[in-house]
């Protein structure tokens, strides 16, 4: 081509999660079922969709208006039902009065996108290239990748420490802010993905107090933020955020479940409280406009699911159940030499590390497991040649068992490990893959 027509970002669009499924089905030469842990799908595991709320979508497909276009920024009944349900949460908040409490959200403080995904793209797709915004590591690929591939450069990140239950490195966090007037926002997941991670109020509080002190505006990813494991403490955004600019990304997807609904959703706070921010904000607006809008059916749907009484209860039992699979995992993890599982306490995942002083001592590129023939032997040594020690250690295991896990080093994170769901519903069939997770990752250690 005559010119350049790449954008400088382009080579940052990863997602690890997605790409191993290539590799796993390169092996079906060798006739390897596969066993997916590697997508946040609980539908594709098994899980029965209640008959109630199969009822609720099914009389709303009788209703021509769910064939329609809505409003750009989304069906406005629903949207001030969720704007209702985030005003009740600021009124609940668990620190007492704010002396700044936010602006209470009204209709046009939602603004509805086709998945997270697409709110994601347009959240960092409309940031001024030099305006970089501060996320976790690990950190989950579409944000990471999405931060990475507005700017140009590698994503900029902050520690979560796993001596500390996975809890943000809040003084990394200020350093970086305090000594990179590029950044503009700050971000963060909670319930956390990939670690499980749930953040206690006071460290919710210190990233308003951070994003105040320095003119930061917010971003957090609250997609699990109704799968919380009984007996653990959090906040939602709006019950901390005071007067700060900032944007809580939420959806169905995961607690309903309905993750092929695609539909997801911006929570606005303090829209009004910078001429920046506002003029920003309507930028995602007029950008959702040229797609006209986001699908109809589940936003019709959504005030009729959250409101039934069954729902909370729904709620509740879903996160017992996550909590006690949770216990299966660590259990499977207990006492395996060079290995480490901090049990998570939200969302649908786990995170194992390998102790780096045992897996990074000059063998890491060596390490093998026991696969079926020598042919599928020498096809894995060509394929992991030069990758990253942890997802070695994945195509490895997938050469192996069949289990499809992600490697953390697709999670922007230097720890070695692998994250997995607790999604699968044959609770046979979901012990025997935490158990053999733990014995081949601590045999590749010892190989």
């Amino acid at each position: 081509m005559r010119r350049d027509m790449v954008h400088p970002g382009a080579g940052e669009l990863r997602y690890e999660i997605r790409e191993i499924v290539s590799f796993a089905r390169e092996l079906s030469r060798w006739n390897i079922p596969i066993v997916w842990e590697n997508i946040g799908d609980p539908v594709k595991k098994g899980e029965a969709i209640e008959g109630w709320i199969k009822d609720i979508v099914r009389n709303r497909v009788m209703d021509d208006l769910s064939y329609a276009y809505s409003d750009t920024e989304g069906v406005r009944e629903t949207r001030a039902f969720l704007a209702g349900l985030a005003n009740q949460r600021s009124i609940s908040n668990p620190i007492g009065a704010m002396a700044n409490p936010c602006e209470p959200l009204g209709a046009d403080d939602i603004i509805f996108f086709n998945g997270l995904g697409d709110a994601v793209a347009k959240v960092f797709g409309f940031l001024k290239r030099e305006a970089r915004v501060l996320g976790p590591s690990p950190a989950y690929s579409t944000l990471s990748s999405a931060e990475a591939a507005h700017s140009g450069y590698k994503h900029l990140t902050y520690r979560l420490d796993p001596e500390r239950d996975w809890m943000p490195d809040l003084e990394d966090v200020e350093y970086k802010v305090k000594y990179n007037d590029a950044i503009a926002g700050l971000l963060f997941i909670n319930p956390d993905n990939p670690t499980g991670a749930v953040y206690p109020v006071e460290i919710l509080k210190e990233f308003v107090r951070i994003a105040k002190t320095y003119g930061l505006f917010i971003i957090a990813d609250e997609t699990y933020a109704n799968i919380v494991f009984p007996g653990t403490k959090t906040a939602a955004l709006s019950q901390v955020v005071g007067d700060v600019p900032a944007l809580a990304l939420r959806s169905i997807s995961k607690e309903v479940p309905w993750p092929g609904a695609r539909s997801g959703w911006i929570e606005v706070y303090n829209r009004h409280s910078d001429p920046q921010f506002e003029r920003y904000v309507q930028s995602l607006v007029d950008a959702k406009r040229l797609e006209v809008c986001a699908t109809t059916l589940p936003q019709l749907c959504i005030p009729e699911i959250m409101s039934d009484s069954r729902y909370p209860d729904h709620l509740e039992r879903r996160a017992r159940m996550f909590e006690g699979r949770a216990q299966e995992a660590a259990d499977a993890f207990a006492g395996r030499g060079g290995l480490k599982l901090i049990p998570p306490r939200g969302a649908l995942y786990a995170t194992a590390l390998f102790d780096p002083e045992r897996f990074f001592d000059g063998r890491e590129q060596s390490r093998t497991l026991p696969v079926k023939d020598r042919s599928l032997a020498d096809f894995i040594t060509r394929r992991t040649e030069g990758l990253a020690p942890d997802k070695r250690f994945v195509y490895w295991l997938l050469a192996a068992t069949g289990i499809c896990v992600v490697p953390l080093s697709g999670f922007v994170s230097e720890l070695p490990g692998f994250r997995f769901t607790l999604l699968e519903q044959d609770d046979e069939k979901r012990r025997w893959i935490y158990r053999t997770l733990a014995e081949a990752a601590e045999a590749y250690l010892e190989s």
